[in-house]
Parts: C-alpha cells; sequence; structure tokens
C-alpha cells in the first residue's frame, strides 16, 4: 500500500502523541503509586531505576533494529511495550508489588526509548518527502500529549480515581490509537539494503567520523541536555533557589511545559523561511538567555519569565537539529539514528549528574554547567546548514520524487 506523505505525517503526529500521554499520566500519579506501595524514598528510588534501564535498553538497541528490520515493527513494539507498561504500573500499585511497577516503568522506558527513535527516522523520512519542517510540531504533539496527560491525571487524583483504573484505560487508549494508525507507517523506512559485510562493517563508523555530524551531535546534546534538565529540576530550582512554594513551583515548569510546546507547533514556518542553521542559533540565544537569568538574578518575577525563554529555546533544538543530522549526507536514518541516541542519552544522563553538582555548589551554580552547554551550541549551529541543492527522496514505492526545494536559508 503506498501511502501519501501528509498521510503518514498525521500517523506520526499521533504516534508521538502516546509515549506523552502514557508517560505524563504516570507521572501524575506517582505519589499515589508510592502511597498505595507504601515505599520511602530510598524504594520509590529503585523503583523508578526501572524506567532508566528500560530506557537506556530501548536507546542502544533502537538504531540497529531500525536497520535491520525498518521503523515501522520498531514503533510498532515500542508503543505496545509503552502501553503494557501503563497497565503493569496499574496493576503493580494496586497489588502493593514495588517489583511489577519497576517492571512497567522499565517497559515504559523500553518502549519510549527505543520507539521514539525510529519515530524520528519515520518522521526525518516525511519531512524530507513534504519539503517543510514538521519535525518540530511532531515533537510539540508528545509535548501536547503531556499536557493532555497531566490535566486528565490532576482531575483524576483530585476525586481519588483509582490508580489501576485509570493506567488501564490509558492502555486501552494506547491500543486503540495504535492499531488502525501504524499501518501508515510504509514498511522498510530506515531499512539497510546493503547485504555485503563490507558495507555492514563500515557504514557506522564513517558516520562516527564526520566532523559536521558530530558538530549537530553536540548541539543535540547541549539543547536535549536543556531541556531535560528542566524537566528534571525546574521545579526544585524554584523553590530551593528562589523561594516559591512547592504549588507555585510547580506552575512555573507548566509554564516552560506550554511554553515548549508553543514553540514546537509554531516554530516550524520560522525555520522553512530562516534556515535551520538560524533557527539553532536563535534557540540557543534565547535558551541561554533564559538560564542565564534563572541563575543569576535573584527576582521571583524575572526567574518566572526566564523560564517562558528557557522554554521557547529549548523547543526547537531536538527535532530541528535531528533534521539537519538526516540531511548532513547519505545514510539519512543512520545518521537520524545516532543524532537521536545522543540525544536521549543527554537526557537521561546529563541531568541527573547536575544532582551531584548540586549537592556541593547549589542548584542554581550547577546550571552553569548548562548555560555553558548551550552557549557552545550556539556557536556551532553553521554546521545546521544543509548543503545540498535539493534533496531526491524516495518514495514509499521505491521510486524516486522530485527533488524538493532548496530551503531558505541553507
Amino acid at each position: 500500500m503506498t501511502v501519501s506523505p501528509v498521510r503518514r505525517r498525521f500517523a506520526v503526529f499521533a504516534l508521538f502523541f502516546l509515549p506523552g500521554l502514557a508517560m505524563a499520566s504516570w507521572v501524575t500519579r506517582t505519589p499515589d503509586v508510592r502511597d498505595l506501595l507504601g515505599a520511602s524514598t530510598g524504594r520509590m528510588g529503585l523503583v523508578l531505576f526501572g524506567l532508566s534501564v528500560g530506557s537506556m535498553v530501548g536507546i542502544l538497541c533502537s538504531g540497529p533494529l531500525v536497520a535491520r528490520w525498518g521503523a515501522r515493527p520498531v514503533i510498532a513494539a515500542g508503543t505496545l511495550a509503552t502501553a503494557a507498561g501503563s497497565g503493569v504500573i496499574g496493576l503493580g500499585a494496586g497489588a502493593g508489588s514495588d517489583a511489577a511497577v519497576a517492571l512497567g516503568l522499565a517497559l515504559i522506558g523500553l518502549g519510549m526509548g527505543g520507539g521514539e527513535v525510529a519515530l524520528n527516522i519515520e518522521g526525518a523520512e516525511v519531512e524530507r518527502l513534504l519539503g517543510r519542517s514538521t519535525l518540530p510540531a511532531m515533537h510539540g504533539f508528545y509535548s501536547l500529549g503531556t499536557v493532555v496527560g497531566a490535566v486528565a491525571g490532576m482531575l483524576l487524583t483530585a476525586v481519588s480515581f483509582p490508580v489501576l483504573w485509570h493506567l488501564v484505560v490509558v492502555t486501552a487508549v494506547v491500543l486503540a490509537v495504535l492499531v488502525p494508525v501504524i499501518r501508515y507507517v510504509p514498511a522498510g523506512v530506515g531499512r539497510r539494503t546493503g547485504t555485503g559485510p563490507k558495507e555492514r562493517d563500515t557504514a557506522r563508523p564513517a558516520v562516527w567520523r564526520e566532523p559536521k555530524l558530530l558538530l549537530i551531535g553536540g548541539i543535540i546534546l547541549a539543547l536535549a541536555m536543556a531541556e531535560g534538565t528542566a524537566n528534571d529540576w525546574l521545579p526544585l530550582v524554584m523553590v530551593d533557589g528562589h523561594g516559591f512554594d512547592a504549588a507555585l513551583g510547580s506552575a512555573v515548569y507548566a509554564v516552560f511545559a506550554a511554553a515548549m510546546t508553543v514553540g514546537r507547533f509554531a516554530g516550524g514556518p520560522f525555520v522553512d523561511r530562516y534556515g535551520r542553521a538560524a533557527a539553532l542559533c536563535a534557540s540557543a540565544v534565547v535558551g541561554a538567555l533564559g538560564i542565564a537569568l534563572v541563575i543569576l538574578v535573584d527576582h521571583q518575577g524575572v526567574a518566572a519569565a526566564a523560564a517562558v525563554l528557557w522554554g521557547i529555546g529549548a523547543s526547537l533544538g531536538f527535532p530541528v537539529a535531528l533534521s539537519a543530522a538526516g540531511d548532513s549526507g547519505d545514510d539519512s536514518a543512520a545518521r537520524v539514528s545516532l543524532a537521536a541516541t545522543v540525544g536521549y542519552v543527554a537526557f537521561l544522563v546529563g541531568p541527573p549528574s547536575l544532582g551531584q553538582l548540586g549537592e556541593h555548589f547549589g542548584l542554581r551554580n550547577a546550571l552553569f554547567l548548562v548555560l555553558a552547554l548551550v552557549v557552545a551550541a550556539a556557536f556551532a549551529t553553521p554546521a545546521a546548514r544543509s548543503a545540498r541543492t535539493g534533496v531526491r527522496a524516495a518514495r514509499p514505492g521505491g521510486a524516486p520524487a522530485e527533488a524538493l526545494p532548496e530551503r531558505h536559508g541553507h
């Protein structure tokens, strides 16, 4: 079945939305799950470790699996694992089982870590076929999923709706969307067709050795670190570093998340008009300004406004740099896989490492590391300029498409 790029785009929108919905649904019920388990902070930390382990395994396995089987089965398996993980968490919480909840979190991490790398490969392919920037909006649907999941979770928590049934409903919703949508992801996207051992042995090292792609990877690492740091630490920075109460600290994070969502949905036309390099440079500058204000200005109003700048600055970095990575040379799937892996590893490893710095120097001062990385990324953004005058993509059926017009500013 030949699938139009427009249908593929809407399918990717839906498939990005689902993990955001599942993740936010779990996060909003974390206090209730802890109470059902009767877990101490230390025990809860061990339970949460399942998410990190699953995510890392999924991230590291996704690229080779896509190269072997294509993106569609990896996306399907990842989304199924995410759905199953939500249900297992609910069952484990209802049974008071730490191990079951940790297993459910590992399944969610495995599904999201593996599935989203494959989703980015499919998304980059759709973007090339359409000839305009769509990856920011695709990632915007993940952010929208987190907003919907968080609002629903808060409402269900307020009426004391059982955790088990809440997460079982989430499982059902994810499956109900996945089944009709996955058929719009064509088979074979991202799969390597070469069978010679020489080709298999040399393709990946050649990608790793390219200076331009490594610079793009550095941009992704820095801006993913900025996004992940806010997700993990922004409420605590506001509470411990600026004297907000817990509710207002969470509200500042909600403002950051809303700014991220708006930035991703509004960013595509900006990228099309000014080019990827200009968009990434603007993102890095605006994000660096927001982080610097949070660190340096001891004023609650300024800190809250800075969170908006931080969110807008972080919103385009990951998706736009992924698009640049895919367009940086041949074997686009391997390039997107490498870049996405760097970004997701930065999400997982970077923010927790700031906790150690925060212990010794305070959370606000620990943010200097993130600020330095984002400033450095601004100077690396010329690497995101496309060297191509057009992009010749393959249609799903295998026939070559017309050369796409060069994007402005590239």
